[in-house]
């Protein structure tokens, strides 16, 4: 107690005291608005737009240097042709075709890769199987099955689906593989200790927490079959005189009119654009980024 006592009476009382709030109109602006130009170099769809227009100012400007329509033709001449044969309805039905028979080989290369993917991680068979295809047929382009799609399947839609699929099933397969590999531990473990097993498991525990992977497989894989139809069309993709965009542009290049070629390679450009930026950011916009698995 002697001690405890002699602490106290050492300790120093601190008198209260007021602080007279500081005159801070002089420190200056504490948060600066920004100009309407930083406001839009901030935008991403202003940046990606003035790229595009860039890229569209240098096609017009060279073309018009090089004043030759047979060997490039202006932007302005290629978006009329396109135009009107948008309007005539003969672009429009190209296009309709080539994107009927994408959306069936896209859909079927999407399901064949979630049913090798589930079983490879399934049972140790199915990651054999999984890693002795894809080691087989993805280096594989998918134009040289071109010659075993005509004699297997005639001529014809059904020759282009297997051409998209064999172009979509692989780099789907591989990326979504890739993403359920790399699923922590604790989370399997998780959904082990609820007694979550096979397609459960599969969907519940490895699908959402490898959906960044899975989401990039889908945009390389779309990629690839959309670049995989053109150019399958450009040989072969006509039945009873009609066919997509990739016959479209082949039939132009047969007539040497190089303005409907160009319409029907901008058809195909602006389309692979809105499904980029439109359709897979929508998605992104509403799963891995709002669950902070992106920037």
């Amino acid at each position: 107690m002697s001690g405890e006592g002699a602490v106290k009476s050492q300790l120093i009382l601190r008198p209260e005291f007021d602080r007279v709030p500081v005159d801070a109109s002089s420190v200056g602006e504490v948060v600066r608005p920004l100009s309407w130009l930083q406001r839009l170099m901030d935008n991403a769809l202003f940046r990606r737009g003035a790229i595009l227009a860039a890229l569209a100012l240098i096609w017009q400007l060279y073309a018009l240097w090089l004043h030759n329509s047979l060997l490039f033709p202006t932007l302005t001449d290629t978006i009329g042709v396109m135009v009107h044969d948008f309007a005539d309805g003969t672009l429009l039905q190209r296009t309709e075709a080539s994107l009927e028979v994408l959306l069936m080989g896209y859909a079927a290369g999407v399901a064949l890769a979630a049913v090798l993917t589930t079983l490879a991680v399934s049972t140790r068979l199915g990651d054999d199987i999984l890693s002795t295809l894809t080691a087989i047929f993805n280096p594989l382009p998918a134009i040289a099955l071109l010659p075993l799609a005509l004699i297997w399947f005639g001529l014809g839609t059904p020759s282009l689906i297997f051409v998209l699929v064999h172009g979509v099933l692989w780099a789907i397969a591989l990326n979504t593989s890739s993403g359920f590999r790399s699923v922590p531990e604790t989370l399997r473990m998780s959904g082990r200790n609820y007694g979550l097993s096979g397609v459960r498991y599969v969907v519940t525990i490895l699908m959402p927490a490898a959906f960044p992977s899975i989401l990039t497989g889908l945009k390389i894989g779309w990629a690839f079959a959309w670049r995989t139809l053109i150019a399958a069309e450009l040989v072969f993709g006509v039945s009873s005189r009609s066919g997509g965009l990739g016959w479209y542009i082949f039939e132009a290049r047969e007539e040497l009119n190089t303005s409907s070629v160009f319409a029907g390679l901008l058809t195909v450009i602006i389309i692979g654009l809105l499904v980029e930026s439109v359709l897979f950011r929508a998605i992104e916009a509403r799963t891995v980024e709002k669950w902070g698995m992106q920037r």
